[in-house]
Parts: structure tokens; sequence; C-alpha cells
């Protein structure tokens, strides 16, 4: 008889074996409803989660352990469900991380994060977390946090909780980072033993946004410069004030900007995005034991880079700049970005956006200025720079454990030998507000920003310290003993500054919808005097002036862009609608609008009543009186201030008459546009602008036999008019004649339900206005 293949009483007795001993084994449920627990796991957690999976299957025949009684879990206050801890029982340990081991009562002073889910997503090196010790309106405890990583790849740091709040700095790494918050005080029992009972932990994914480019930073010396800052003895007998010690301050300076911003990102509801840094692999400068102990780590890089000046030179010169009267008040900008432009060479159409430490900048207690200081920021061309100088440096902090004491320092200002900036810096910690707060500002204006009504690119820079401590010191500029620091009372980001940082290249993270390239707003006069705004990559905000104003009080928020698309990509405006938004005093003057699209264009309508006026619209003759069709201007393009500048208006004449098709374009061009022509099917024509530039110009046929017509252009314009490119029903596009990479990009598409019928303008030496007349269909 040949052998059984199975043997059935054995497969019947494992059967009910595993019936017996392989019933749940996670206590984690039953916890959380208040069911009787079950036996724990037949594997112990180190096996279960480190060995071969198979040995499950050799352990079931044995029999199951009896099972034993424990205390259920008590709930989570308000929902913290990642307050791990154990109970105040001498003895206990912390619990096991991953395992199923007995559950033990989570402590009520537990760490409570606010502004950080666990699992969440971050993009930065340093991270702001703030939360509470219990209940603060129920007791006030004062003591000490400890952040620590359970990978212990960077060293444990300790923040001070203050009337049961706290604020604290956690270093983050590509990938998972497991954080464990303890707390300690002398008011708890047991608390100040070697195994913390008060004990949070908490997950962050970090994700580097690669694809977004750097802010770069750069610290600027003379070509003889010896690489040292203002200091007072003290300081310098301390820490030193050369070059070495500038790199460290001035990127933990960078790393404080960075957590600000991310997390005013977070709270304004625009996800936790922020800027990054170019990083280098280099010695651990974020923390002391690094230094220490030589570690290695990628950290934010300082470009070194010098001048051709001396100091005498940068120093002469800025006192010269402080004469109201100076010929050029910005010499020592424009030497920077010379500089900066021969270090980093650029190519074509590459943009760099640049913050620069000025080393150089000194206090002159003969005439008690700061020279070699330059406090500026914007761009020209493809380089986006800030500068700011060295004065309040050495009250900077160089790592995670003087974060806090440089911004409680209470060290009076002295100023034989550091400069006290505008008077606000009257003791360390105001000066390091200064220092850190004023090149964070201009580093805003590199970043596209304005002045504001509030915030950083106001002066709110000088109470930046209150985001990063718990309780501020005494103030020299305010004369006020400080004490405990709110959410509210802290610095901020004004919302348009991070409506702004929405759609900037920097900010943009790995997980973004794809904007359209077409970064252009273009405005549109309709009948009913309203406006129509169109942008191709979707519309973000509306800022609106009313007279008097230098600073924005108002605006209108659209939607950002969806996964499956660009956003609003057109709004009508009415001057009622917009008036009613401003205080009443402001209604019956003039109205000015700042159009942003999600692609980082704006559009500036400087009289928005007269645009809408019946200025920018006229009547099409027509053969049958009273039944002609009104024309609209659209907003122009170009500033028309070149010399012999003429204004012109052109109607085609396939738009008066039905027996005429335009056939062809002819552009005339160089490095400019000189001209376009229009040809019709029975060769008449229409010249907008000059025959010059390129001898016979670049003709554009359109497919007659298919009705092809012009349904937009593509204009490259700044001061005049670069390039143009001409978009047809048929999906088609002619070349960009002129400059291809001249000005910025503006796309003229009429709002839906309009065609173009004509174009307007003006023209001097070469074209140096351009728009489009449409009419309703």
């Amino acid at each position: 008889m040949a052998p059984s293949l199975f043997n059935f009483k054995e497969l019947r007795r494992r059967s009910k074996a595993s019936f017996r001993t392989e019933r749940s084994t996670d206590t984690s449920s039953d916890a959380s409803n208040g069911t009787a627990p079950t036996t724990g796991s037949l594997t112990p957690p180190s096996i279960q989660h480190e060995s071969d999976l198979a040995l499950n299957l050799q352990l079931k025949d044995q029999a199951p352990p009896l099972p034993f009684a424990r205390p259920p879990l008590q709930p989570y206050p308000n929902g913290a469900s990642n307050r791990h801890s154990v109970s105040g029982m001498a003895g206990l340990g912390s619990p096991v991380q991953g395992g199923r081991a007995q559950s033990l009562p989570v402590s009520q002073y537990s760490p409570r994060i606010a502004n950080v889910p666990d699992n969440s997503w971050v993009y930065q090196k340093v991270l702001l977390v703030y939360g509470t010790i219990g209940d603060p309106s129920q007791q006030s405890l004062d003591g000490i946090l400890t952040v620590s990583r359970l990978d212990d790849s960077f060293p444990p740091t300790t923040w001070p909780v203050c009337d049961s709040h706290f604020k604290a700095l956690v270093y983050m790494m590509p990938g998972v980072n497991r954080i464990r918050f303890d707390f300690a005080s002398p008011k708890l029992a047991n608390s100040g033993s070697t195994n913390p009972i008060h004990s949070s932990y908490l997950t962050i994914h970090m994700l580097p946004p690669i694809n977004a480019p750097p802010l770069q930073l750069a610290i600027l010396l003379a070509k003889d410069s010896p690489g040292t800052f203002d200091a007072v003895p003290a300081r310098v007998e301390r820490e030193g004030n050369g070059l070495e010690t500038a790199i460290r301050k001035f990127r933990m300076a960078a790393y404080l900007w960075q957590a600000f911003t991310a997390e005013q990102m977070w709270r304004n509801k625009l996800g936790r995005r922020v800027f990054r840094f170019e990083e280098e692999w280099t010695m651990g400068t974020a923390n002391q034991r690094d230094r220490e102990q030589g570690t290695l780590r990628s950290e934010a890089r300082i470009h070194v880079i010098r001048t051709e000046r001396t100091v005498a030179e940068l120093r002469d010169l800025d006192r010269a700049q402080q004469n109201p009267s100076a010929a050029d008040q910005g010499a020592l900008y424009g030497i920077a970005m010379d500089a900066v432009k021969d270090y980093f060479k650029p190519l074509p159409g590459q943009k760099l956006y640049v913050s620069v430490l000025l080393l150089d900048s000194h206090w002159d207690t003969a005439s008690r200025t700061i020279t070699g200081h330059a406090a500026l920021g914007g761009g020209a061309g493809g380089l986006q720079l800030a500068v700011f100088g060295s004065h309040c440096l050495q009250s900077y902090p160089t790592s995670f454990e003087e974060v806090v004491p440089a911004f409680s320092d209470c060290t009076p200002t002295d100023t034989n030998y550091v400069g006290n900036d505008c008077n606000d810096a009257g003791s360390s910690w105001e000066a390091a507000n200064i220092g850190i707060g004023a090149h964070l500002h201009e580093t805003g204006h590199l970043l596209g920003l304005p002045h504001r009504e509030s915030g950083i690119m106001l002066r709110d820079y000088v109470t930046l310290n209150r985001t990063f401590i718990a309780r501020e010191a005494y103030s020299t500029r305010t004369r006020s003993k400080g004490g405990p620091v709110g959410l509210e009372d802290e610095c901020t980001w004004h919302r348009l500054d991070c409506l702004a940082f929405r759609n900037h290249p920097c900010f943009r993270l790995p997980n973004d919808p794809v904007v359209n390239a077409n970064e252009g707003v273009q405005a549109w006069a309709v009948e009913g005097g309203n406006v129509v705004v169109t942008a191709p990559s979707g519309l973000a905000y509306v800022e609106i002036y009313g007279d008097g104003d230098d600073v924005c009080h108002h605006w209108i928020e659209y939607p950002p862009p969806s996964e499956n698309g660009n956003g609003q990509r057109q709004v009508s405006l009415s001057e009622t609608e917009l008036k009613s938004r401003l205080p009443e005093h402001q209604r019956k003057g003039g109205l000015k609008l700042n159009v942003k699209s999600n692609g980082g264009g704006e559009l500036t309508i400087d009289d928005f009543g007269r645009l809408c006026s019946k200025e920018s619209q006229f009547k099409l003759p027509s053969s049958v009186p009273g039944m002609g069709k009104t024309a609209y201007r659209g907003k122009k393009l170009g500033a028309s201030q070149m010399e012999g500048s003429q204004p012109q208006e052109l109607v085609f004449t396939s738009a008066l008459r039905n027996d005429r098709v335009l056939s062809r374009i002819i552009f005339y061009h160089g490095m400019a546009m000189d001209g376009l022509e229009f040809v019709y099917d029975d060769d008449s024509r229409q010249l907008f602008g000059k025959r010059s530039g390129k001898a016979g110009g670049d003709s554009f046929e359109m497919d007659i036999r298919r009705g092809e017509y012009i349904t937009g252009f593509l204009v490259r314009a700044g001061f005049w008019i670069d390039g143009i490119q001409v978009l047809t029903s048929l999906g088609r596009r002619s070349p960009m004649y002129g400059n291809p990479h001249g000005g910025s990009a503006h796309t003229l598409i009429p709002p839906r339900g309009y065609n173009i019928c004509g174009v307007t303008g003006s023209f001097g030496p070469w074209v140096d206005g351009f728009s489009v007349l449409i009419i309703n269909r």
C-alpha cells in the first residue's frame, strides 16, 4: 500500500492546538475598549521583530502560558495618543518600544507636543516644537525638558519649562526620526532619577526637498580682511571671533530662520514648507559633542567669498553712503553682487538666491557708526541677493545648547567694542534679535517680499527671540522685566508673506502638483465696468491698496492648486466689490491692485478705475448704425517710455469684414520686437510698429483652409517688448521672435467668451508697449 501523503489524525491534532494558542495577542485594542485582556504573545518581542518569521511555526505545539492580570491603560488626555510613560513607582522601566510588554499607567506630566502630530512629514534640518506639561490651568510647573533621539545619532538637548510650557528645537535627519521627550522637575517625585518616568515619544519623517533651488549662504570678506568680527574681550577669550566661529554662528542663525519660517507656514495652514540650504559634508557644528568628537555631518554650507576691495575701501565707502546726499547709496550692495556673481558664475537663465553676511562690518567708536555694513535685499537679473553686517554676530548662538542662553543673556552692550544698532540692541539677547531678525528681513526682500503692516517685514523681528523661549528676560528696549511668552506674543511672517512663499520656487515640496510654467497674469476690461483677470498657472491672491496705502491691509485669497489642475485661472473683479473691502474713508479714492499667480508672476494695476472705465473700450465701425460691437483694450505690457514713443492701435481687417482672412504674420525683430505686419488673403497689409531689425523679417503662415485664427500671444516683456510668439486656434505656436530670454513671460489669451480683434500699444526705436483688443463673441 502506498504511503499516505497526509496523516489526518496528526493534522487534526495540530489544528486543535493551533486553535487553542493562536488567539489574538494584541492587547492594545482591549485596553482601549475596556474588555478583559487576553494572554501575552508567545513570541518574545526580540524574536518576533528581529528573527526569522518561521520561528512562529516551530512554537505552535507549545502550550500557551497562563494569562496574567494587568491594569488597563488610562485614556490619553485630549487624545494625545503619542504619549507613553511609566508610573511613578520606583524600579519600573520605560515601556518597551515596538514590543508587547505589560502596559503601565501613563504619567499625567508627560510632555504634550501641540504643533507636530505623530508620524508627521517635515522638510527642514531644524524643527521647532512646543507644548505643555500636564494641564497649565490646573498646575504650573517649572523644570527641564530633555529631547533625545532613540538612536543617539544626535546628543540629547535640554530646554526650560516655564509655567508648564516649553519650546524646543529638534535636529532632523533624512528618513525616520524617533524622538523622546522627558520632563523632570524638583516638584515631582522620582523625576530626577536616572530612569525618567514622565516621557513622550514622537516619530517624524524628514524628506529633503532637493527639487527646489537652495537659499545659498555666504560670508563676504575684503581681500585683506583678517577674518574677524567685533566682539568684547570676554567673548573673544571664551569662543573666539575668527572665521570658523563666524561660520558656526551664521549657520545656526540660518537654522533658526528655517525653523521659524516652517512653523509660520504650518500655522497659516500652508504646509510645513520652507527654503532649503545647500549642504556639505563637514564637521558638525549644531551641537557641542560633534565638535569635541570630530563627528562629520551634512550641514548647511557657508561659502566664503573675497572681494577685490580692501577693508579700508569698504569702510570708507560705507561712511560715504551714510551721507544722505551721497551719489550712490547702494555701492556696497553692488560690490557684494559683483563678488557673488564672480564666485558662483551662474549660467544664462539660472537664478540664484544668496544671503550674505558682511564680516568686515565694524563699530567705529570715534564716529559712533557701524562701517562696512549694508542692510539691503532685492535682486537684478538672475541673482536675488541680501546683505547684512556682522556687528551683532558675537551675540548669536553657535549650537543648540546656546540658543536659550543667547536669547536670555541680559549682559549690557559694551559700546567700547560693539555697536548698539538703532538703540534696539542694549543687551546681548536683544542684539541677537536685531542681527538674526534684521538679516532675515533682508532675506525676505531677496525672496521678493515688500514691507508689510506687521511681522518680520515691518520691524517685529525685535521679538524674534519669543519664538524659541518660553520666558522673556528683561528688555532694555521696552524697559520691561519680561515674563512668560505665549504664541500670541511671538514674532510672525505676515499672512501675505506666507501666501507669497507658498508659490515661491524655493518653497516647493516633492509632492506639490506641477504648476504651469507660464507665470504671467493679465487683466481685461469687459462689459459692465468689470475687469477679468486671467493666469495660466492659476490666481493666488489679489492685494488691494486704497488711497494713501504704502503697505497692503486688504486682500483676496484664492484656493491653492489641486493635484489635477492649476487652481482658479479666471476671476471677474468690480470696483464696487473691491472698495467694499476698504474702510469707509478710502472708498471714494483711487484703487490699486497687485495680482499674484501660482506660478510666481504678478501684475500691478495702478489705476483700477481707469482700466474698467470707458477709456478701455470703443465701438467698432459697422454698416448698420448702432449695431457695431464694443472692443476692449487689455492691460498693456511694457512701459511705453522710450524716446520718441508713440501710441498705435490696429483693428484687424478680418474683424471688420467677412470677406477678408488673415493669411500670415511677418515679424520684424532683432534682439527686441520692431514690428508686426498682418497680411490678408488679398495681400492687403496692416503694420504695427516698424519694418526694421532683420531684413524682410520672419513670416508665420496661417492655415486658412482649416479656418486657423489667432487665439493669443506669448510675450516676453520688461521695460519694452523683447519677443512675441503667436498662439493659434489649431493649437500651433510660432517660434519666439525677438529675444527669447529677455524680460518675463506673459500669456495674452482673452477670457472665456472673447476673441482677439486687434492689437494696441506703442513703439519708439522698437516696440515698447503691447496688448490686444478683444470683442465678445
